[in-house]
């Protein structure tokens, strides 16, 4: 019989750590999927590599570990609850509704908290959206990618062109008010023409809220294992920059505007849960493989999703590892988030050095700055990886 793994034990938790008062969201990582798609790094499983899925003894894992964080944190009440994998929609709603109502008994939610999940277009129906609405869910991502059959062919997506649409037209009639489409652009073989009809597409089937990724070749995936072998050519960064260009265009004459580099929404449409991330909130990450942060501990929890389940059956948090963050590595990551945003970065959190760099960005028409905040300008985004670098010297 195999023992149970020791779980790595948490520091006490400080009277006054910083973030306290930021917003806290609880993020729920859903470890199944139908299939692998050939781009994914993500910690999620098959039936096949876990011989066979049994979602009921993970919910049963999850409300331990919810338990066990209430306890740990004195049970802050969530503003945002953001369901994610993997395939949420795979649970079905009932279960679905079972992972709200976990949240619930052990955080409790704020009045106008918003509740989002993930969803593969085709696990979804008119009843499931139906029913995660009325038990409170506020939000839906659904993942398109492309309405382009040879770019999903790429990917291995294995839903039809047309079924994000109809989905999203489903979700809508359930009464979703925000409904976000997520795509991928730069993939091999995809043309202008490929991603300005699937931005289309986003628009047509009522979409408030757009998150477009260039396509990155993540070590140990299928798609690099083809890259490698020359079967498909790496994607290319001139590529990829117009096209985020295509991207931006076309959803700012939709009246869509950027409010993170990733990220377009008409007003008042901003996944609040992300926000929380960029902007320094807290949150409880729970799932195999979930990060959290309470603003100066980071942590992670095991990966496996029976590893998991054993610590938790042993009473134990299930966290593999943890890093408790300086004063130094909390502005490191303070520059990197905030200055992704469309609120950007106050001058006042850099030093004079920093500030110095930052005059230089200015300069090179990389930064815009009003004197108190600096924004990253629209050639400023496309290349926001190397401004902040820039800045941190």
């Amino acid at each position: 019989m195999t023992p149970t793994p020791t779980a790595v034990a948490l520091p006490p938790v400080g009277p006054s750590r910083p973030g306290q008062d930021a917003p806290f969201g609880v993020y729920v990582h859903v470890p199944f999927c139908f299939a692998r798609c050939g781009y994914c790094d993500f910690n999620t499983y098959t039936p096949a590599e876990l011989g066979g899925v049994n979602p009921d003894a993970w919910v049963a894992a999850l409300a331990g570990e919810l338990e066990l964080a209430a306890a740990r944190l004195g049970g802050p009440r969530a503003d945002t609850v953001f369901v994610g994998g993997g395939t949420p929609s795979l649970l079905g709603a009932a279960r679905l509704v079972r992972v709200l109502d976990l949240v619930r008994r052990h955080f409790g939610l704020a009045d106008d908290a918003e509740v989002t999940t993930e969803a593969n277009p085709e696990s979804t129906s008119p009843e499931f959206f139906e029913a995660i609405r009325a038990a409170g869910y506020t939000r839906v991502s659904l993942g398109m990618q492309s309405v382009s059959p040879r770019v999903l062919a790429a990917l291995d997506r294995i839903h039809s062109p047309g079924r994000p649409v109809a989905a999203a037209r489903e979700a809508r009639a359930a009464g979703f008010e925000h409904l976000n489409i997520d795509l991928i652009y730069g993939t091999p073989g995809e043309t202008d023409d490929d991603l300005v009809r699937s931005v289309d597409a986003a628009l047509e089937a009522g979409a408030d809220h757009v998150s477009a990724y260039s396509l990155i070749v993540e070590d140990g995936t299928a798609l690099a294992r083809r890259v490698r072998r020359g079967e498909l050519p790496s994607p290319d960064g001139d590529v990829l920059a117009h096209r985020y260009e295509l991207v931006d265009a076309r959803l700012r004459a939709a009246g869509m505007d950027w409010y993170e580099v990733s990220n377009w929404s008409r007003p008042g449409a901003a996944c609040r849960h992300n926000l929380g991330y960029w902007n320094g909130g807290r949150w409880w990450g729970a799932g195999p493989g979930a990060h959290s942060y309470d603003g100066a501990l980071r942590w992670w929890n095991v990966k496996h999703p029976n590893t998991y389940a054993q610590l938790i059956a042993d009473g134990s948090l299930p966290v593999a590892g943890f890093e408790e963050l300086s004063a130094a590595d909390r502005h490191t990551e303070d520059v990197m988030l905030r200055l992704r945003t469309r609120e950007g970065l106050a001058s006042a959190v850099l030093d004079p050095g920093e500030r110095a760099r930052a005059e230089v960005a200015v300069g090179d028409g990389l930064l815009s700055s009003d004197g108190e905040r600096l924004v990253l300008t629209d050639r400023g985004r496309l290349l926001a990886d190397a401004v902040v670098r820039s800045l941190l010297g």
